[in-house]
């Protein structure tokens, strides 16, 4: 908002000095002279005033109260509460809500560590919410989390949020994990370590930014970190509301290499949503869930795997980072539902 207001003054200011430039052929400018500087003072008290209306305008967007707002170099963080309980949004954007995220991250992580040969060392990118770390937490073979998330605020509010903490039960103050602020692209190519598993976390491919982290160079980075036996999941939006997206980042994970997995769950907040198991070899099931979840069962485990057909997979381009074919599926795809 401040920067939209910011241009507006911009334009306001070279308005008021045409009157000068342009003053014998308007011929009498002093009317104009006195919009151009009230606009201007209406624009400057706006400008100081940013924080305040967006915050009156988020109350009017988000159907809950909003309890945080935040504007940090890279994202929006909002976080509303309602008598079922809280949710995160990034840029507006739903990333969870405390009802049913156990749904969501039981699926995204758990299918990953019952595949891996080992378990010792896992690698998180993206997950600043704390919410991942927090069930791989539940193996004790886990020796060591790093969790990689670009937004030093989102780790820090995972920490200092009383609600957040406890959702995600102090995972990211755990002596086991190790929290890094760095773009997830930039601090693969600079790393030499290599983990058991990997989980990917990254919002949805809805712009470029977040685009190059679904492509093959991004999963050929990935790759080279991988210990023998080792698997990563990646959460791979939906493949009912955006099927050719889900079925675009398979493809771009199969071209990089990988062989893959492709599996579903239903999480109310957000409705069908997908993943990709990816791995160099085969990757078999052969470890036991752990106790205590939520949702996910040894027994109804290989029910993911099944796709009915109107989410069963469709011709998709491989998503490279001189084409971002993906972010083009996404947008086409998400404006057809919203």
């Amino acid at each position: 908002m401040r920067t939209s207001l910011v241009f507006g003054l911009l334009n306001a200011l070279v308005g008021l000095w045409s009157t000068w430039l342009l003053a014998p052929l308007l011929g009498s400018v002093t009317r104009l002279r006195i919009k151009a500087v009230v606009v201007s003072v209406l624009l400057v008290v706006g400008i100081a005033m940013a924080d305040s209306m967006t915050s009156v305008f988020e109350e009017q967007l988000y159907n809950d109260e909003v309890v945080h707002a935040q504007q940090t170099p890279y994202q929006r963080i909002v976080v509303t509460r309602s008598h079922r309980g809280f949710s995160l949004f990034l840029n507006g954007n739903l990333q969870f809500s405390s009802v049913d995220e156990y749904r969501y991250h039981e699926a995204l992580v758990h299918p990953a560590f019952q595949a891996a040969r080992e378990r010792a060392q896992v690698l998180i990118l993206g997950g600043g919410d704390g919410l991942a770390a927090r069930e791989a937490l539940r193996y004790g073979d886990v020796q060591r989390v790093t969790l990689v998330d670009l937004d030093g605020a989102m780790t820090k509010l995972a920490v200092e949020s009383s609600e957040l903490h406890e959702l995600n039960q102090g995972s990211l103050t755990s002596p086991k994990v190790r929290v890094i602020n760095d773009d997830a692209m930039q601090w693969l190519t600079t790393t030499t370590e290599q983990f058991d598993v990997v989980i990917v976390d990254f919002p949805d491919p809805n712009n470029f930014s977040l685009g190059k982290l679904y492509t093959t160079r991004f999963y050929a980075l990935l790759k080279a970190h991988l210990a023998p036996g080792a698997v990563a999941v990646v959460q791979s939006t939906s493949p009912l509301f955006a099927r050719r997206s889900y079925w675009c980042i398979d493809a771009t994970l199969r071209a990089a290499g990988f062989e893959t997995q492709p599996y579903h769950v239903w999480v109310p907040s957000f409705g069908e949503w997908g993943y990709v198991l990816a791995s160099i070899g085969p990757a078999p099931a052969i470890h036991p869930l752990p106790e205590q979840l939520r949702f996910l069962s040894d027994d109804t485990m290989p029910t993911l795997f099944q796709f009915p057909k109107d989410m069963d997979e469709v011709p998709a381009e491989v998503n490279r980072l001189n084409n971002q074919v993906l972010v083009h599926y996404y947008e086409e795809e998400w404006r057809r539902w919203n």
